[in-house]
């Protein structure tokens, strides 16, 4: 195996052009850990959000950033039981504290958060599901803890975690109410949502409390933050659960009026998740959409195109070329 690999790092903190390509060493793998080629890569909204300033996420340039991974083990640390090299495998790396992301050629993880790839997609659609889709699993199953036959609103319904909540949203048996532009509402609607509103032009609050006889729904999940997630509190029945996966400033006043439970949420990682997503993914249940596949040295034009906003999905990033 080559001692560097190719990288795109970025050198300090600021725009899409901070990124460069270098070659640095490739990890070893520790105890416990599995050196993985990586195949595929996406961008998230943390990605630019680490980019522009992640102090906060213990980053420091220059850095390798990047949420997800799709490929194949090469090699594995001491005590590995669960891999071997040729396994295909997918996850989200754990970069906050300073270790390094997935914007490179090999990428070094524990065991425990890794999973098998499902079999029935490609590695660039494999590559967008960890972050996004463990994101939405656990705002509705693990944290908002749908059942079936509940009504669900969720915000954001075209995006990266919208879109994988809508489809698991429907395999858990819920009715789904979506907000999304009046150029995704199609889109969201082939997803399996039973309600889209554009939220442009439609007040969901009057809507959903007109549609639900005043009663309201059992869950919202949130991908907007702000006014949207305080205005959300409006629709959810008593007794009823929201999740959101920004905040910001929020009035909470409805939620001890109508004994409402409020989750914020940031993903944990571990392999249940994945497994979980892998078994809809086969089962027919879930699939990725895909806004895109770039190749990874043009990762400053999917974090442009990603801040501009407007993306259907997710944007893949193509590491090992065929």
């Amino acid at each position: 195996m080559a001692q560097t690999m190719k990288a795109m790092v970025i050198r300090s903190f600021g725009g899409p052009e901070v990124f460069e390509p270098r070659e640095v060493p490739v990890p070893e793998p520790g105890p416990g850990e599995v050196l993985v080629e990586v195949y595929a890569s996406s961008v998230n909204p943390v990605d630019y959000k680490i980019r522009r300033n992640g102090t906060w996420a213990g980053v420091q340039p220059p850095a390798i950033i990047g949420y997800d991974v799709s490929g194949v083990v090469v090699a594995v640390g001491p005590g590995v039981t669960d891999f071997r090299p040729g396994d295909e495998v997918f996850y989200t790396p754990e970069i906050f504290g300073g270790r390094p992301g997935s914007y490179a050629q090999y990428h070094v993880a524990r065991q425990e958060i890794v999973a098998r790839k499902p079999e029935n997609l490609s590695h660039t659609e494999a590559a967008v599901v960890p972050l996004a889709g463990g994101t939405a699993w656990d705002s509705l199953i693990t944290r908002g803890g749908l059942r079936v036959g509940e009504t669900v609103l969720i915000h954001g319904a075209a995006g990266g975690v919208g879109h994988f909540a809508v489809q698991i949203a429907k395999a858990a048996g819920a009715f789904v109410y979506a907000t999304a532009r009046a150029d995704n509402m199609e889109f969201v609607k082939s997803l399996g949502a039973d309600r889209v509103i554009e939220y442009r032009s439609q007040d969901f609050v009057e809507i959903i409390r007109r549609e639900t006889g005043g009663q309201g729904v059992d869950l919202v999940l949130d991908t907007v933050g702000g006014e949207v997630l305080t205005r959300s509190l409006e629709v959810v029945r008593p007794h009823g659960r929201v999740v959101t996966i920004l905040g910001g400033s929020v009035n909470l006043g409805p939620l001890s009026r109508k004994n409402l439970t409020l989750h914020g949420l940031f993903l944990e990682r571990a392999r249940y998740k994945l497994d979980a997503l892998r078994t809809l993914i086969e089962g027919g249940r879930l699939r990725p959409a895909l806004d895109g596949i770039l190749p990874l040295d043009q990762v400053a034009e999917a974090h442009s195109r990603l801040e501009e906003g407007g993306v259907r999905g997710k944007i893949a990033l193509r590491v090992r070329m065929p």
